[in-house]
């Protein structure tokens, strides 16, 4: 949801479409600076969690790489990290979502390394309430990340695990081979989590249909049932009692351009087939 006028309005936007759960940039995604949050913002941010009841998490920015083998930037992307999780403290967001990071020129486990150590540092330097939240990747290029055994590495090597917590993305996981289209392998993907990560390290759900098919490692997000993955994968998370507690949260496509040139607004549309999907006992 677009925080444009305020962060608090992206209650008032997900209200009217019906969300019970909403993601936010706390800062604008593509830049580095970041305007301080006013006591106003702050306050007014808080009255409408508390008048809505909606679930919000926030996404950090795209610039930080915790992976760079670049000094300058591994550190600049500590602070970014770090300025984030401050944000999300004052506004009492208890997930940030990141993707973990690419080793670019480097190596692969240097990579991981890296980002573990990152973690470690800024949660030894703050106190932070905010769980720092990994979001599983495609595996395309140099990106970390992709699979559950990564993931679980980063983690362990924090020294700093139970502040930590996974977002596992449907379009990136299917790009990067767990299919959870059919019952059976749907299955096995979550029996994998449970037994590498932990079922109870899972806190967000990114639903997302994938333009690309099965083990492309490429992240192209499509509208919920227009994709390779298809109802019947949205269909066995939507009645997954397992998953009933998670927020679950929209980033496909937000317009859909029609053959009379007009727009539709596709948030709604999306949310919509996905609660047709749910069967009714």
């Amino acid at each position: 949801m677009s925080v444009a006028g305020g962060a608090y309005k992206a209650y008032e936007r997900g209200e009217k479409i019906g969300c019970t759960a909403i993601q936010i940039f706390t800062k604008n995604q593509n830049r580095w600076a970041a305007k301080p949050l006013s006591n106003d913002e702050i306050d007014k941010f808080h009255s409408e969690n508390e008048r809505t009841g909606i679930v919000v998490v926030a996404h950090a920015a795209y610039l930080p790489n915790l992976a760079s083998p670049k000094k300058d930037l591994w550190e600049k992307s500590k602070e970014s990290i770090s300025e984030e999780l401050r944000r999300c403290d004052l506004l009492g967001i208890p997930n940030l979502i990141f993707h973990p990071g690419s080793y670019t020129t480097g190596k692969l486990q240097d990579g991981i390394d890296l980002i573990a150590y990152a973690i470690h540092e800024i949660y030894s330097r703050n106190n932070f309430d905010v769980a720092l939240t990994m979001e599983n990747t495609a595996g395309q290029g140099t990106n970390l990340g992709f699979s559950f055994e990564q993931l679980a590495e980063i983690m362990d090597k924090s020294g700093v695990s139970e502040k930590l917590m996974v977002c596992f993305d449907t379009c990136h996981g299917w790009a990067a081979g767990y299919n959870i289209q059919d019952r059976e392998t749907y299955e096995k993907v979550w029996r994998d989590f449970d037994n590498i990560i932990g079922e109870k390290k899972l806190a967000v759900l990114h639903l997302n249909d994938s333009k690309q098919p099965l083990g492309s490692k490429r992240d192209r997000h499509e509208h919920i049932g227009k994709g390779f993955i298809g109802d019947d994968g949205f269909r066995n998370i939507m009645n997954d009692k397992r998953f009933l507690h998670l927020p679950m949260v929209l980033e496909t496509p937000k317009g859909l351009n029609t053959k009379d040139g007009s727009d539709v607004e596709m948030d709604p549309v999306n949310l919509e087939r996905l609660l047709n999907l749910i069967e009714k006992k």
